[in-house]
């Protein structure tokens, strides 16, 4: 539904209606609070109710990427091992039919100042239809992927063609015939250039930094067999809980330097053949603290690369034999057919780092090597350029704290949260999916489900013991700040620029927005700290 005008006061409020915020406003209806869930988009689903970019579909395999919740389980079975975008609309529809959400959710309502009371103890929420909201308990779940990303190219308000946002992709887009740019080189440009690469248009895409990308080996799994892997659920998801990352997938305490290149050779083939993120997540484990190990799975990823392709001009581009990029440091992709489709004769790729957008006129685009330009003449235009990713769509909810201080000067010098869910002075304010936790190095829906049951045991824990608030404190905010920094640093992350490091916003400080040290080491943190309250102040 979608209202305007009224106020409302409950127990709390849930901004974001992805699974942080379906699953906050089910677990904490089963306290028995009221609740109420503000939502901009028109239905669930968070990043998945916005993308609908050809090729969207999830990078986690089925089962792992769902609630663990038999009730929505049960009355549902995923069609594909890797999820496209339309089937995982579908499924937030299922659960909001299961868990009847929407009769506690205003949609269509963007919240736009968030201000605390010191004297009522209370949050006031205002959006910007006019809603107006009061609550004790403020859940905040905007997800780390929401505020698009503009790249602010001179004269791009010129251009005459149709520009295109990945996450905001029009349902219908005919490129038939068509000159169509692609800028960016993520997951989400990945998956771009797959589709449309088939489509009878002339591709071009610009790339700055070649992106690292891995077979999917997607297939589609049979009822009957969905059916059958419930019977294995309660021992995925407890697995999905203790690992490192949030995936069920075995794991390797092994170093790459203490195996012989023929022991390498044969776990790399095996869990290449696997798909998926096996090739990562169940390899020898010090790929990402360790360079030269990083550059044995380099080397042998180029070669499966350019195996798959016959242009070496492009080869030399997107894999080129002299390792150029440390892999696994930005966001990895999977692939189904990316390499095979950058080499049809129908797809150029332009080199940015040789030669820069300079700018851009009513036709298309200018290139500049320095001494030569080039203009590239485009129909339409599409930014693959991500997200101003993790603390964007949290700043612009205007939020500010018992002093009344907003959260953006707050975090001027850098972002300073305990846990990755709490910030000094801000009174039973948690962040879901939010900067400095394992956020977008965890498999999202199991990760996120930790967070939501320590929100709500700390909520039970308040009730028992006659507390009315909690907030970390500075000394503790600071403590984890420094342990996140310190993590980093011991890995290669800290190495690339990178959307986990903020450095992909011009402008923004370059800090480390993810938490490094894995899901274990930090749950151990949220459970010691709910047992005493070591950490927070209390009131």
């Amino acid at each position: 539904m979608t209202r305007t005008g009224p106020h409302v006061e409950v127990d709390a409020i849930v901004v974001g209606g992805g699974f942080g915020g379906c699953n906050s406003l089910y677990k904490l209806r089963q306290l028995g609070l009221s609740v109420k869930l503000i939502e901009a988009g028109s239905a669930f689903g968070g990043v998945w109710h916005w993308n609908r970019y050809p090729g969207a579909r999830v990078d986690t395999e089925m089962p792992s990427y769902q609630f663990n919740i038999p009730a929505v389980y049960k009355g549902w079975n995923w069609s594909e091992r890797f999820p496209g975008d339309e089937e995982l609309r579908a499924y937030f529809h299922h659960v909001d039919n299961v868990l009847g959400l929407s009769k506690d959710t205003f949609f269509n309502t963007i919240v736009s100042r968030v201000q605390y009371d010191s004297v009522l103890q209370r949050w006031n929420v205002q959006t910007e239809t006019g809603l107006t909201a009061t609550c004790k308990y403020l859940i905040v779940a905007t997800g780390s992927s929401h505020k698009k990303h503009y790249p602010d190219f001179k004269g791009l308000n010129q251009f005459g063609g149709k520009l295109v946002h990945a996450a905001d992709y029009p349902n219908s887009l005919d490129v038939k015939g068509k000159r169509v740019g692609i800028v960016g080189n993520g997951a989400s440009g990945l998956q771009i250039v797959q589709d449309l690469a088939k489509e009878d248009c002339d591709l071009k895409v610009f790339i700055r930094t070649p992106c690292f990308a891995i077979p999917m080996k997607q297939r589609q799994i049979a009822p009957d067999e969905a059916e059958m892997m419930k019977g294995y659920y309660d021992a995925i998801f407890d697995r999905n809980y203790k690992s490192m990352t949030g995936f069920p997938h075995n794991t390797r305490f092994q170093s790459a330097h203490q195996a012989t290149p023929e022991e390498r050779k044969e776990l790399f083939d095996e869990l290449w053949d696997r798909g998926g993120y096996s090739f990562l997540v169940s390899n020898y484990y010090d790929f990402l603290l360790d360079e030269g190990a990083n550059s044995i799975f380099y080397d042998y990823w180029v070669q499966k690369v350019r195996a798959r392709m016959t242009n070496v001009e492009k080869m030399d581009l997107v894999a080129p034999l002299k390792q150029q990029m440390l892999i696994g440091t930005k966001r990895p992709s999977l692939e189904q057919d990316y390499y095979e489709m950058i080499d049809r004769p129908n797809v150029t790729l332009h080199d940015l780092k040789k030669s820069p957008i300079m700018e851009f006129d009513s036709s298309g685009m200018v290139t500049s090597n320095g001494a030569e330009t080039q203009h590239h003449d485009l129909d339409v235009l599409i930014f693959a350029t991500g997200y101003d990713a993790v603390t964007g769509s949290l700043l612009d909810l205007s939020i500010s704290d018992k002093n009344q201080v907003p959260l953006t000067e707050k975090w001027k010098n850098g972002v300073l949260t305990h846990l990755g869910m709490m910030v000094p002075d801000t009174p039973n304010l948690f962040m879901v999916y939010g900067p400095q936790a394992p956020t977008s190095l965890a498999n999202g829906p199991p990760f996120i489900e930790m967070e939501v049951d320590w929100i709500c045991k700390a909520i039970e824990k308040m009730q028992k013991e006659g507390i009315e608030s909690i907030e970390p404190t500075q000394v503790a905010a600071e403590g984890w700040r420094e342990e996140v920094i310190a993590v980093s640093q011991y890995t290669l992350y800290s190495k690339t620029d990178s959307w986990y490091m903020g450095s992909n916003i011009p402008g923004k400080r370059r800090e480390p927005l993810v938490y490094l040290g894995g899901m274990q080491r930090w749950w151990k943190s949220c459970t010691d700290g709910l047992e005493t309250w070591q950490g927070f102040a209390t009131s």
